[in-house]
């Protein structure tokens, strides 16, 4: 039986202005954090937080998490080449052997750096507006979803993150790369990803009363990253060095996330639990 697998080779660029690239990866990125902060108002509104909260954490969140995603993709993933060429970290810019700077935009951001990025950011979100930062975690998870999801999206786009050689009839050849069908590793994680936001919606409109205390961060942590676990296993290894360890770097850097995410499901149960018997 021949195989008709799926050829990809979209141009990762959708116009060049005056040497600046506008790429679908940038649009799909900044698209899904406008769109949580969208839908983040409407819960503001339905929790009684101050409209004003929102613009600060929108400001303190973009800046949290991209610096924290920049970062983290250049020490995690390649700590020899950036800590030697540490204003390529910083800014959107390379410097060629043959001299002169030339515009890359940030090629390369890590999930993992992201988010602790952002919790680092909402710690001086909540002492600027006193609003707790357990709840403004939980809140950010029930989106969280969707703005990972965009993001694979924009991998897919740029024919990046692929995954391993595969025989199934949905496996994608991507042509940028070479002539080998794999698996479409970044369409399972923005599928994965926008199914564990409907989950968390589903579950914040239902049982939000009995569900805090950092109960949804919890449950987003396990859910989003024992995805991203999975997933990884048919995932082609993002630098060579990883060719060495049993774990990729993406599990091993999930792991952490998935204990801690465990910690505070319990943790949220049994903290509302007690509040609750306590009120009556």
């Amino acid at each position: 039986m021949i195989l008709n697998y799926i050829h990809w080779n979209p141009d990762p660029e959708i116009v060049n202005i005056f040497g600046i690239s506008i790429r679908y990866y940038g649009l799909l990125f900044v698209g899904g954090l406008i769109l949580c902060i969208y839908i983040l108002r409407w819960i503001f509104k339905r929790e009684n937080i101050p409209s004003e909260n929102l613009e600060k954490l929108s400001i303190y969140g973009m800046i949290g998490i991209l610096a924290g995603a920049r970062l983290g993709h250049c020490l995690f993933y390649e700590p020899s080449y950036y800590l030697s060429h540490p204003l390529e970290m910083i800014l959107p810019i390379t410097f060629p052997p043959d001299g002169g700077v030339k515009f890359t935009g940030y090629q390369g951001l890590a999930s993992h750096g992201g988010i602790l990025g952002l919790l680092i950011a909402l710690f001086f979100y909540s002492r600027k507006t006193k609003h707790s930062m357990i709840d403004t975690i939980d809140l950010i998870a029930v989106v969280a979803g969707l703005s990972f999801g965009f993001i694979r999206l924009g991998n897919f786009m740029n024919s990046e993150i692929i995954g391993i050689p595969t025989t199934k009839p949905w496996g994608v050849i991507f042509d940028r790369v070479d002539n080998i069908p794999r698996h479409p590793a970044q369409l399972y994680e923005a599928i994965s990803y926008f199914i564990i936001f409907a989950i968390m919606m589903t579950l914040y409109k239902r049982m939000r009363d009995r569900l805090k205390n950092g109960f949804f961060f919890g449950l987003g942590s396990v859910l989003y990253f024992t995805a991203r676990f999975l997933i990884e296993f048919v995932k082609e290894n993002q630098v060579r060095f990883e060719d060495k360890l049993t774990l990729n770097m993406g599990q091993l850097l999930s792991l952490p996330f998935i204990l801690v995410g465990i910690g505070f499901i319990i943790y949220g149960l049994r903290r509302t639990k007690s509040l609750t018997h306590k009120n009556l």
